[in-house]
């Protein structure tokens, strides 16, 4: 609570702290666009998304959000040249062994979403260290999304309950949408309640495309290495304007 007032006294945003969303998904798109407009080379709009990152995960965790999932690079992404790739590979590589403490200090839980076995070796390490350094801590879920696809997870999910059932496991009529949301990369996180997306952009990207059934969805056109912890408030505020209804009718 006390977080809470503090970012409200630094932005001037009100929320109401009992109608934070538990989990919130952001599409951060711009970085490469922002470092043209400033005539940089595009992996410094990556390096200023980083920073980016930094802010709103603090300030995801200061807020009580349950769960931040950051869509951090796609399976489409690696049609990009391969510099850039190589660049965005090594800083992610580099940001999760940096910023390990800082994730103990506040009680931060890694995890990823993807295929995460055909990202670069060291990469896969530095990971894999902070998914399991990080596993009991008790705060925000920072979920990253990396080598992901929503597509792609889907069909993972349906090739893996294929093979229970050919193994005897499972019934065709035990696949509830319970026991499907338990095969996808994001298992045992609840679904989004708000999707935001930077630079403008009116579409989802193959974004967690079960998950955002219900979510209330907010677009800026805030690039995301200008996004700040103001805009993730603006987001929720506006978010706590909506009525959610889930398909009924609200009296």
């Amino acid at each position: 609570m006390a977080e809470i007032e503090k970012l409200q006294r630094e932005t001037g945003i009100v929320l109401d702290p009992e109608r934070i969303p538990r989990h919130v998904a952001i599409i951060m798109d711009g970085n490469g666009r922002w470092a043209t407009g400033q005539g940089l080379p595009r992996i410094m709009g990556h390096a200023r998304g980083y920073e980016t990152v930094r802010e709103i995960v603090r300030a995801s965790g200061e807020l009580g959000l349950q769960a931040l999932t950051l869509y951090t690079f796609s399976t489409e992404n690696w049609r990009r040249p391969k510099d850039e790739t190589d660049a965005i590979m090594s800083l992610i590589e580099q940001a999760t062994i940096n910023e390990l403490p800082e994730l103990m200090e506040n009680q931060v839980r890694l995890r990823c979403s993807g295929r995460f076995s055909e990202l670069p070796a060291s990469l896969q390490k530095a990971l894999t260290d902070s998914m399991a350094a990080t596993a009991n801590n008790t705060g925000l879920i920072l979920n990253l999304a990396i080598n992901y696809g929503g597509r792609q997870e889907l069909l993972d999910a349906v090739r893996e309950a294929t093979r229970r059932i050919i193994e005897g496991k499972i019934k065709p009529e035990d696949i509830t949408e319970e026991y499907f949301s338990g095969l996808l990369y994001t298992a045992g996180l609840p679904d989004p309640d708000l999707l935001i997306r930077t630079a403008g952009e009116m579409r989802v990207s193959n974004f967690l495309l079960w998950q955002i059934a219900y979510a209330e969805i907010r677009v800026t056109p805030t690039f995301w290495p200008d996004f700040t912890k103001k805009d993730l408030m603006l987001a929720i505020a506006d978010y706590q304007k909506r009525v959610r209804k889930f398909g009924a009718v609200i009296p």
